[in-house]
């Protein structure tokens, strides 16, 4: 894979970020992991795999 993409897919980012598909399928459902939507494709943007990470959702500040 080229790290030069912008988008993964939800396989990938669910992969990258040490969850389960469904788990991360329920997370764009739920608006929690902001996601790209090309007719029935579903891209997650590398940023906000990033960012969750970065900020965890729930985190208090």
């Amino acid at each position: 894979m080229s790290s030069d993409r912008l988008t993964y897919t939800v396989d990938e980012a669910a992969d990258r970020l040490g969850i389960s598909r469904s788990l991360a399928y329920e997370l764009v459902r739920l608006g929690e992991l902001p996601c790209i939507r090309l007719g029935r494709r579903i891209l997650i943007p590398r940023q906000a795999v990033h960012d969750l990470v970065e900020e965890p959702l729930g985190a208090q500040g």
